[in-house]
């Protein structure tokens, strides 16, 4: 409990009488009442603020937001007491969370209850944590006020901003997949999975004809395939000390993490099966699974991996899910390679080549673009020009190699890692290559 500014004001009243009263005699008369007057007023104000009941405080937000973008947390107050209060209110969020709104100045009147809102925005994803709140209560006079903090903990996961997310799912679902740049391959008729039976079309080929039925029909039909179904995709996300590189606000596994959740999105709906493995200085399996709930599962298993400050080990993380998955699989492995990891990570494609089909989606920086594209005005330009020229040569003799080894190697900024992968992943389908 401290003296609010309307008793400091009174105190200062009371001093400026006793100054007077040095000088003046007279006035000493009316410092002693004024004096006793405000020492009776504090004492009552005092023991009434101290017996109203007590305010109450609730936290109500969802309990999974997206990282990135605003969410809103409402706090609501209820006031017990028989007269209007009027409160300050901060609530403990997250340090290193963007806030808008706090604190809160708020009147509650008699018997009611008020709900205030306020907003932050997560910077990570991960398990966040509210753990309290202060609230600045005023006497019934004004001349006190209580400062308490009220224990109020909440959870909340912070998930991949999935808006993001389901803006290129919505736009599956509607099969407008080409304003995202997806190539659709339409080859009618083909494919490995027998789907129908259909009438005869100008240009289908005579080994589509199915004879007996055209015979039974007395008319031409022609059998159409679709692309196999109940394949399987397995992610494997580097989560070494390369992958905490940021550009426009957002970090490379994260774009990983969301090009993972479109991808699963999409072969879902072809009836394939999506999971993932991750290393560098993160080991986590989530079994290739199908269905409709996939997207779900996906973000409540990965949300709250982070880059580590570990060296990527691709040989080692072949050997560990060698054994873990032993059926055929499209395997997508997205990373951040330098010069030095081209032996390691040409080892584990050797190996894992021997049962499954690599995609390996190279992430590149893309001050690297920039440099290709400044002017050359003096000594210092053309050095990093000519030097970022010979890394990139590297970069795409090194991808040539993996080819070579049986790899499909995709030299690409993260930006761009979404839509190029759902192309990769249809044109592999399309090709029935698994």
């Amino acid at each position: 409990m401290i003296p609010s500014r309307r008793a400091v004001i009174l105190a200062i009243l009371i001093l400026m009488l006793a100054c007077a009263s040095a000088y003046w005699p007279e006035v000493t008369w009316l410092r002693n009442s004024v004096s006793g007057a405000a020492v009776v007023l504090l004492l009552l104000d005092l023991l009434w603020h101290r017996r109203e009941s007590a305010i109450q405080v609730s936290r109500a937000l969802r309990g999974s937001i997206p990282v990135g973008v605003w969410s809103e947390v409402t706090l609501q107050v209820s006031n017990p007491s028989g007269r209007s209060q009027q409160l300050l209110l901060h609530d403990h969020h997250p340090a290193e969370y963007a806030v808008e709104g706090l604190p809160l100045s708020l009147t509650v009147p008699a018997e009611r209850c008020v709900k205030s809102v306020y907003r932050i925005k997560p910077d990570r994803r991960g398990d966040a944590a509210f753990h309290a709140l202060d609230l600045l209560t005023v006497s019934p006079l004004g001349l006190w006020q209580r400062k308490q903090r009220l224990t109020l903990p909440s959870q909340v996961k912070i998930y991949p901003n999935f808006r993001a997310v389901s803006q290129y799912t919505l736009l599956a679902t509607d099969h407008q997949l080409s304003q995202l740049g997806i190539k659709r391959r339409l080859r009618r008729g083909e494919g490995n999975d027998f789907h129908q039976l259909r009438e005869y079309r100008a240009g289908d080929s005579l080994r589509q004809i199915d004879w007996k039925a055209t015979s039974r029909y007395h008319q031409l039909i022609s059998r159409e395939y679709q692309d196999e179904r109940d394949q399987q995709i397995l992610f494997m996300l580097d989560c070494g000390r390369r992958m905490r590189h940021r550009e426009d606000g957002s970090g490379h596994l994260d774009q990983a993490l969301n090009a993972m959740l479109l991808l699963a999105y999409v072969a879902a709906e072809q009836g394939d099966a999506v999971g993932f493995h991750t290393f560098g200085g993160v080991q986590r399996w989530f079994p290739p699974v199908k269905g409709g709930a996939v997207v779900r599962q996906l973000l409540a298993a990965t949300y709250d991996i982070e880059p580590t400050l570990a060296a990527s080990d691709y040989l080692a993380a072949a050997r560990e899910l060698m054994p873990l998955q032993r059926r055929r699989s499209l395997i997508v492995l997205v990373t951040n390679t330098r010069d030095e990891d081209s032996d390691d990570l040409a080892a584990a494609v050797r190996l894992l080549s021997r049962r499954h089909l690599l995609v390996i989606a190279d992430l590149r920086e893309q001050v690297l673009d920039t440099a290709q594209q400044t002017r050359v005005s003096d000594l210092d330009s053309a050095l990093r020009f000519h030097g970022v020229q010979q890394y990139l040569a590297s970069r795409a003799q090194h991808h040539e190699q993996l080819r070579h080894q049986g790899a499909i190697p995709m030299d690409l900024l993260a930006k761009q890692l979404p839509v190029a992968l759902i192309n990769q992943y249809l044109s592999v389908k399309a090709a029935a290559r698994l």
